[in-house]
């Protein structure tokens, strides 16, 4: 069954209008249907069952059938702190967090990063990130849609992360400790909210490093090989839900 995340405002009772990109996916490649069972998310995670009442160019109407208790979101909340890669590889790292369960991902503007042209040039591709985590949500059956907020540096990176349960930094320089060693760290306590932290294409500066080690954050080897970037992130996410979340099953 195909899903569609639709705004709020946009359900009335039992009715639920579809508008936007959606109309033209739904009637030119899903070529869906009146009588067609749909799943719609309110965004704000209430998921329905829905039948199909029309199709036209400009809205699809579904009836809604059922309210549905599913929720796939993850008991821990984990943000991915990101140091801002080069090119297209931001839209890599927002479509498989998005899958593996991320609950907001935040580029960082770290001392190695470079920023082509000017910085607001960057802050401009956050709609598109958004929109590809958009996607990735219907492709995963997500409950809740994450948010890609706009870039921060480091000195305000410092402040966001005292709110966390758990904080880990990824760091090619760390030896032997690693995501086992934070698990048993922090076994007796009851960790809802984690931040991973990940350095750009040249790495942390070892100041950065004292800086976040100084703050309380885990650092940690993801193991003896060096990895991207854009991998680094994807690892850290998929061991930290695997030992604290809900990959693996019970």
């Amino acid at each position: 069954m195909h899903k569609f995340f639709v705004e709020d405002n946009s359900i009335n009772e039992s009715l639920c209008i579809i508008e936007g990109d959606d109309v033209k996916h739904i009637y030119k490649v899903l070529r869906l249907k009146e009588g067609d069972k749909v799943n719609i998310n309110n965004c704000k995670g209430v998921e329905y069952i829905g039948e199909i009442l029309e199709v036209n160019k400009k809205e699809v109407r579904v009836n809604l059938i059922e309210k549905v208790a599913l929720n796939n979101e993850s008991p821990l909340r984990v943000q991915l702190f990101q140091g801002l890669p080069k090119a297209a590889k931001m839209d890599l790292i927002a479509q498989k967090c998005t899958e593996l369960g991320v609950s907001e991902i935040t580029p960082i503007i770290t001392e190695r990063v470079v920023v082509k042209g000017n910085e607001s040039s960057e802050f401009k591709k956050v709609d598109r990130w958004n929109r590809i985590a958009l996607e990735a949500c219907k492709q995963s059956k997500r409950s809740i849609i994450p948010t890609i907020n706009q870039p921060i540096d480091f000195n305000n990176l410092k402040e966001e992360i005292k709110n966390f349960d758990l904080v880990i930094v990824p760091y090619e320089n760390q030896e032997n400790q690693g995501i086992k060693y934070v698990k048993n760290q922090v076994s007796d306590k009851n960790i809802e909210t984690a931040a991973i932290i990940i350095g750009p294409e040249g790495g942390f500066e070892e100041d950065e490093i004292q800086a976040l080690k100084d703050a309380g954050a885990f650092i940690v080897t993801l193991g003896p090989r060096i990895l991207r970037t854009e991998t680094a992130g994807f690892v850290a996410l998929s061991l930290i839900m695997y030992e604290l979340g809900d990959l693996g099953g019970n």
